[in-house]
């Protein structure tokens, strides 16, 4: 797609306030690695969640034409600094396609559903959120608007251009995947998914809810020179050719399979770069293998995935939730810090309020 499609139309001063909401996702195929400017090395494909939310209120207002954005920024009702450097980065990056900023200050004020900086993908969330309500200052076609929408939430957080559709998103271009592109996300068609991954669950457990030692933006760094770097993309590309096809013909024990290993390459990626990093935490290890034997035992279709985390997601169809969300309270909520955790499931990506 031309670039040119998201550039703003002329936009005069004026004041405008709007509220939007947008999901955290959780990747089943992961993203890991970057270049050029917030492109990915490889497509991923993610659920978007409903609860895990962002929500996010932008109030403008005209002033003199400026050489750079003007905003002030508040995290649940404080100021917050210290985000400052990031949302300066991302407005200065969409001037190019939002050249009206420079004419207007902005107030951001966003709220988050779950802890933050933990690795529940709290920046996908917060800046998809924050990329709709600039859309919708512009007043956009909604099909331009979304694609616009993804395409600005990329350049704050690359995982965020899979928050604002969903259940099933898909970033990064692949000839497996029509329309697909690097520069926003895709949902994946209705007609290309068993209706069972539709209503799919997800219990995030809190295993710490620390900020990480390792931010995401240093772990992507480490592609960059990481002697696996060739085998993963090709791995990615076949995880998503063969979870394409699971997805399509409902075949859970595939599903599993190809998630679980995409979790687990994920962390060995970290854990075997140049300058190596491990996010898991012994709780982790812990409920992973308890989850192997649920399901050895039961036979029941549940799986965990991960994150540049130590949280852990259990992913399992509706149909099961009454019989698993029992085990897992009774059984691994003690692994869980202070025993907490969430009870989601796949959402619809981004909303006005």
């Amino acid at each position: 797609m031309n670039l040119s499609v998201f550039k703003a139309q002329s936009l005069s001063p004026r004041t405008w306030e709007g509220t939007w909401q947008a999901p955290s996702n959780i990747a089943l195929i992961k993203y890991w690695g970057k270049h050029g400017e917030q492109l990915p090395k490889n497509p991923s494909l993610s659920f978007s969640l409903s609860d895990c939310v962002s929500q996010t209120t932008l109030a403008i207002k005209p002033r003199p034409k400026g050489n750079e954005p003007a905003f002030d920024f508040y995290f649940e009702g404080q100021p917050k600094p210290d985000f400052h450097p990031k949302i300066k980065v991302f407005l200065e990056r969409i001037l190019p396609y939002c050249p009206w900023l420079l004419e207007h200050h902005l107030r951001i004020d966003s709220q988050n559903s779950f802890p933050h900086s933990s690795g529940i993908a709290s920046s996908a969330s917060a800046m998809a959120a924050l990329a709709s309500a600039l859309v919708a200052v512009e007043e956009l076609p909604r099909e331009q608007a979304i694609a616009k929408a993804s395409f600005l939430a990329r350049l704050g957080s690359g995982s965020a251009a899979r928050s604002i559709e969903g259940p099933l998103t898909v970033w990064g271009a692949d000839p497996a995947v029509p329309n697909s592109s690097d520069l926003f996300a895709v949902p994946l068609a209705e007609s290309n998914y068993n209706p069972i991954f539709k209503t799919f669950c997800d219990t995030i457990l809190l295993i710490d809810r620390g900020q990480k030692k390792v931010s995401s933006t240093q772990g992507h760094q480490l592609m960059d020179q990481h002697p696996f770097a060739n085998a993963r993309l090709q791995q990615s590309t076949l995880h998503l050719q063969r979870l394409l096809k699971a997805l399509q013909e409902g075949d859970l024990k595939s599903f599993i399979t190809i998630v679980e290993a995409e979790a687990l390459t994920l962390h060995a990626l970290m854990m075997t770069g140049n300058s190596g990093f491990i996010l898991m935490q012994p709780n982790t290890l812990e409920v992973l293998n308890k989850v192997w034997d649920f399901r050895a035992k039961t036979g029941l279709p549940l799986c965990f995935t991960l994150d540049a985390g130590a949280n852990v997601h259990l992913l399992y169809p509706q149909k099961e939730a009454a019989q698993i969300e029992s085990w897992i309270s009774s059984t691994l909520k003690p692994f869980c810090q202070e025993g907490q955790m969430i009870h989601d499931r796949v959402g619809t990506g981004a909303k006005k309020v």
